[in-house]
Order: structure tokens, then sequence, then C-alpha cells
């Protein structure tokens, strides 16, 4: 290490050596931050991080993963259902003031709604985004999707042991889990958890078969009896 310079124990911000009093004390403050975070001490965490965000020198919202793993944290009981939704909040607003990472940011939503039970809710922003480019194109949201609605599809009362796909389940979410599934897995071949399930849904994959197949149309009214059949139970 050349004469003068500086050790920082965490390289971000700026790779480049502080030349003034003030930059070196930012970088200081910068690494006290992530230091406190590590060993979740999280009431200096959010001092030092109050002292950055007032600094010129940091755009405090494009570090918007740190303002969102402070968001909430006391340190005494974990994460509550009032601070998944605030972050929620928080992430609304940094996804219109950062197009360029809302598929990141989509996620982090997603995975918040999910922990407050919110899942029909976290189904309906997916449903919302997944059909415009590029979030059609991203395989770990289409994975997000199909399992939550494979979990909404399941029957309100479930009392057997093993999970199996047939009488009391919504066919439309099941059928709407297999696409989703079935798209991660062309985007993403190697994607093992879609894999995982498709290979769990016989039943979903053979309606899609059956439905694309030139039947009769007896065959064709006796589907269509079953899936009325089954909405008159469920509603």
């Amino acid at each position: 290490m050349p004469s003068g310079e500086q050790l920082f124990i965490f390289n971000s911000l700026d790779s480049k050596q502080p030349k003034t009093a003030r930059k070196l004390h930012i970088r200081r403050v910068f690494d006290v931050l992530n230091l406190c975070i590590q060993r979740r001490d999280w009431p200096r965490a959010k001092r030092a991080w109050a002292i950055l965000a007032r600094c010129k020198e940091v755009d405090w919202k494009q570090m918007w993963r740190i303002s969102l793993l402070l968001l909430g944290e006391t340190g005494d009981q974990g994460d509550s259902g009032q601070s998944h939704e605030d972050r929620v909040s928080f992430l609304t607003v940094m996804m219109r003031q950062h197009p360029e990472e809302r598929e990141s940011i989509l996620k982090e939503i997603v995975l918040h709604l999910i922990q407050l039970g919110m899942h029909r809710r976290a189904l309906e922003e997916l449903d919302l985004y997944l059909p415009s480019y590029p979030y059609q194109d991203n395989p770990v949201l289409h994975v997000y999707a199909g399992l939550i609605a494979l979990y909404l599809a399941q029957p309100e009362r479930d009392s057997s042991e093993e999970t199996t796909y047939g009488q009391g389940w919504d066919a439309n979410l099941l059928r709407d889990a297999q696409a989703h599934l079935e798209r991660a897995r062309t985007i993403d071949p190697s994607n093992v958890v879609a894999e995982t399930f498709l290979s769990q849904l016989p039943g979903a994959k053979q309606t899609t078969r059956v439905q694309n197949t030139p039947d009769s149309d007896d065959e064709k009214m006796h589907i269509d009896d079953t899936a009325q059949a089954r909405k008159r139970i469920r509603a």
C-alpha cells in the first residue's frame, strides 16, 4: 500500500482515496454503518445512516437497500407487521423513482407482502407487471407468481397430510400457477424450483392437454360442468 493511503473496511461509495477531511469522515462513517449492520447493532447503524443521508456527497436514494434494511428494525422483537407495511410503502415510492431497478424492488415488495400474509395482493402486484417488458422475461418473478397462485389455489380447509391437486382446489389458479412455472422454466431451463413444482402438477398438465386436444362436444361439456361445479362449491 502506498504511503499515506487510508485503510477502509468496506469498499463502497467511492473507491478513490478521499482527499479532504470531510470525505475521509464520510468514508469512516460508512464503515461504521456497515460494521453495525454486520453486528446487528441497529440503533448505532441508524445514527450512522442519518449522518450519511444528510451529506450531499451521498445519494441515499440509490442506496435504498440499506434504507430498507434499517426501516423498522429495533433490535428488540425483530420484524413486525408494521415494519413490513412501512417497507412496502417505502418500496412503492422507490419503484417510481428508480425505474431501472424496478425488477429488484418488485421482488422485495412481493416478499414483504407475503410476510404480511397478503398473498392475493402480492399476486395482483405481479399480474400488473408480468405481462410487460422486462418483467415478462424474469424467471424469478414468474416463480413467485406460480408459487403464490399455487398457495391461493389450496382449499380453505385441508386436513389431509399429503398434498393432492384435486378436489377442492381452484382450477383457474392451478392453471395460472402452471403457466407461470412453465414460463420460468422456458426462460431458465436450469430453474430447479420451477421444475420441481411442475413435476408435482400432473392434474394441471393433464387438464391442459385435454383442453388443447380436439375432443368431442360431449367431453368439452363434461369439463365445463366440472369447472362450474367447483366454482359453486368455492362460492
